[in-house]
């Protein structure tokens, strides 16, 4: 039988999905599971977008443009700008989602062996679009106790090599939540400029800032704009993860062209999901206003609740919808299926994603996982209870891990 080749085999899987044959077959025995381990909004998506798609009158679906329905693009400029983002329809390519833009960044920036710097924990598809790519993520570990702030630029430059071709961050970052500063995004800037480096940021996140912060962008950065390739994507800002539909945008136009020769070679992107998507740019400012505030609301009942837990001990974050939490446990992964094996009360669980395969080094995350706040609070109530009652009964639960709290926790949970 002929072998697979290596690129299949070192492609990571997803740590967020490789648990759902365990939750299939809880579901199966009739348990009712509670998804925390998943970033899908249950915010409905917007009416103006459903109502595109039912009145579209579309006698023949086409293709369209690879690069995106140029009507699109022209609105996404307008979009941009109101958010201090200056690009023009030629500057931007609609992709099959961001994961499919950050394919093309890979693709387009990274020869074979040639290393990206990315900040761990980070999206396990990262380092899957680099295998695809032949390139190498070399991690730089943002720890829990830091609250996952943006390691040192020291510990950047120690590990570029002649090798080193970019930087990725997620800001505000999946799965952690952290919102990186102007400050921590100019140190950046000057780095990329010092190095000559691309710096891939994805911004898919930009309406999920809490707390009066504001996002900023990898776009605003000055005189490193051919450096710069922004991801972006609808699924989480219009609660349309179905859609498929996202965006690379840089000023740099080789970038751009080598891209195009990737969107030719899948031809373009799904016709439905841009006329959705060019009709959610119009939906109204109140639609984030109370989106941010549900998911504000979400974030402090959740925060509270886990750090009330014995042993339990999570940052708060500024963004997205997730946050990472350490666990008084031996292992997140055995945890988590445990959870869904053997676990249950009142014939409910949960189900969460280890937080190790969030790490390059898997040796990272042993105890921490990552939780969605994409529930409503009454089902984060029962979710925060469930989590408590399966801490006391878990049989590899680490005794170590109830000693006192270090200031620095306590400094941080002040602020939570």
């Amino acid at each position: 039988m002929p072998s697979i080749s290596q690129r299949g085999i070192i492609m990571p899987s997803s740590p967020i999905r490789k648990l759902v044959p365990y939750s299939d077959a809880a579901k199966a025995r009739g348990l009712r599971v509670f998804h925390l381990n998943i970033g899908q909004p249950d915010i409905l998506s917007p009416d103006v977008a459903l109502s595109a798609v039912k009145n579209a009158q579309i006698p023949i679906i086409e293709y369209t443009h690879s690069a995106g329905m140029p009507e699109y693009r022209r609105k996404l400029s307008r979009y941009y700008e109101r958010v201090g983002i200056d690009l023009t329809p030629d500057q931007m390519l609609v992709t099959c989602g961001g994961s499919e833009a950050v394919l093309f960044a890979f693709l387009s920036c990274l020869d074979p062996l040639d290393e990206i710097i990315i900040p761990e924990p980070f999206y396990a598809n990262y380092e899957a679009f680099a295998a695809a790519a032949g390139a190498c993520v070399v991690p730089i570990t943002s720890t829990i106790d830091s609250g996952f702030a943006l390691p040192p630029i020291e510990e950047f430059e120690k590990v570029i090599t002649h090798k080193t071709k970019a930087i990725m961050i997620c800001n505000p970052n999946n799965p952690t939540g952290y919102l990186y500063s102007k400050a921590e995004m100019l140190q950046l800037r000057e780095l990329i400029k010092k190095h000559d480096l691309f710096l891939i940021c994805d911004e898919v996140y930009r309406e999920f800032c809490y707390d009066g912060a504001r996002y900023f962008s990898s776009m605003y950065l000055k005189d490193v704009e051919q450096n710069v390739i922004m991801v972006d994507s609808v699924s989480k800002r219009y609660s349309e993860c179905g859609l498929r539909i996202g965006l690379l945008a840089t000023k740099n136009k080789d970038v751009i062209a080598s891209s195009l020769k990737l969107a030719q070679a899948r031809l373009c992107p799904p016709t439905f999901g841009q006329i959705a998507a060019m009709a959610s740019l119009d939906v109204p400012e109140e639609y984030f206003e109370a989106m941010n505030k549900e998911y504000c609301r979400r974030r402090n009942f959740l925060l509270d609740g886990l750090n009330k837990i014995p042993g339990v001990f999570s940052p708060m974050p500024r963004g997205a919808f997730y946050t990472v939490a350490r666990l008084p446990i031996d292992d997140s992964e055995k945890f988590c299926i445990w959870l869904l094996d053997e676990f249950s009360y009142n014939n409910q669980t949960i189900m969460l994603a280890p937080a190790a395969g969030f790490y390059s080094n898997r040796t990272l995350g042993k105890n921490e996982v990552r939780i969605a706040y994409c529930l409503k609070i009454e089902d984060l109530e029962i979710a925060l209870d469930l989590l408590a009652r399966a801490l006391r009964a878990y049989p590899g639960r680490t005794p170590e891990s109830l000693s006192p709290l270090t200031e620095h926790e306590r400094r941080l949970r002040a602020m939570s």
